[in-house]
């Protein structure tokens, strides 16, 4: 066991493309990258997006790549690929491969102290980053290379058991949606030919507060939860601690509150985000619509209904504005909503709860494997 500096044993890349004769077809963002997720699950075609010029750095298979600002969200993944970022984006790969191993590099970086020591070194207090000559400086234990060996071996494979279980949850997440389909058809298409009604017509709808009715010193950690788009993700709602409400603000804007079982939509952005409320407590956020369903329709199957893909489109062709889609409460209240009988809305929830109970069990799963991962890192580099 020895201390040496990241510096020493790691190398930044800056290898470049010729922006003129780029024969790279996938690039990689800030926002392709999660929190604490080796993996790299979106990526942009550069023939398709419009691309900023700072979109030059690239990658290769097997380096790891880490997002220089707001270093706390530990955004750390293993390339799969070979492709372009931006130069806000760091591309490393060990110096040796006979000193350092270039697969326990990501997990030394997903590390407490690691984090801490780029966090303590960033500049900025808007939009925080970190220099390469910062953590260049940071010190660490490094085992020999036949224990670096065990720690790849054994990091990696519960790696591999948390990616398992993510695949079968997203597996459960297909089986909903064909249930939804071969139950009640597509909802654009209407194969079974529902009978149809505008929105209006069994949901109230509502548009979230102005914002300038929301000021910066209204904003609490452990508050009460706002929900904007950003916190719609995959048709959950995850809120985000650090942008909650007074109860005083709360209170104020309460016309604006959400109650379970309303679906809050995002209005701006991707068409068709939304998400059943759990609980209450929270508020509607200044780029979202309430949408509080009557009797006649399910929360869940109006959620589902309005973020099916073929909904979505139907949404995108409805939506005003050019530089961002934009939807109002008149384009909202005249969606067309099939009418789908009780007794099969019934019939879909009750599976519904069946699935839900066996991706508890999944996610408990998860969590154990997470729950150890951290244990090693913890123990292997803190």
């Amino acid at each position: 066991m020895s201390r040496v500096k990241f510096g020493d044993v790691v190398k930044d890349c800056k290898e470049k493309i010729d922006r003129n004769n780029n024969s790279y077809e996938f690039y990689v963002a800030g926002d392709h990258m999660d929190t604490e997720d080796l993996v790299i699950r979106r990526k942009g075609r550069f023939a398709t997006d419009d691309v900023g010029p700072a979109f030059i750095r690239l990658f290769r298979l097997g380096q790891v790549l880490y997002g220089s600002r707001r270093t706390y969200l530990k955004k750390v993944a293993v390339a799969d690929f070979e492709g372009v970022t931006a130069n806000t984006t760091f591309v490393f790969e060990t110096k040796d491969e006979s000193v350092l191993r270039q697969r326990l590099l990501p997990f030394i970086m997903l590390s407490d102290s690691f984090t801490e020591w780029s966090i303590k070194r960033s500049k900025g207090s808007t939009n925080p980053y970190v220099l390469f000559s910062d953590l260049a400086d940071f010190e660490f234990e490094l085992p020999d290379v036949k224990q670096q060996d065990k720690y790849v071996e054994l990091l990696w494979s519960i790696w591999n058991v948390k990616e398992a279980y993510r695949k079968l949850l997203a597996a459960t997440d297909e089986l909903v949606k064909a249930r939804f389909v071969e139950m009640f058809g597509d909802p654009i298409e209407n194969p079974m030919n529902w009978e149809t009604s505008q929105l209006e017509n069994i949901a109230e709808i509502r548009i979230g507060p102005f914002g300038s009715l929301l000021h910066k010193d209204d904003y609490i950690q452990g508050g009460h939860p706002i929900v904007n788009p950003s916190h719609i993700i995959d048709g959950t709602i995850v809120i985000d601690p650090n942008l909650t409400l007074t109860d005083s603000k709360y209170e104020e804007l309460s016309c604006y509150s959400l109650q379970v079982g309303d679906v809050v939509l995002g209005r701006r952005g991707e068409m068709g985000r939304c998400a059943v409320v759990p609980s209450g407590g929270y508020l509607c956020g200044t780029g979202s619509i309430i949408i509080r369903p009557k009797n006649g329709i399910k929360s869940c199957l109006l959620q589902r209904i309005i973020s099916s893909s073929t909904f979505c489109k139907y949404i995108e062709s409805m939506a005003v504005g050019v530089t961002m889609k934009n939807l109002n409460v008149s384009i909202v209240s005249s969606f067309q909503i099939p009418l789908l009988p009780m007794e099969l809305q019934e019939q879909y929830i009750r599976f519904l709860e069946q699935i839900e109970q066996t991706k508890n069990k999944i996610r408990d799963s998860l969590t154990q494997a997470e729950i150890l991962l951290n244990s090693l890192k913890h123990r292997y580099f803190d």
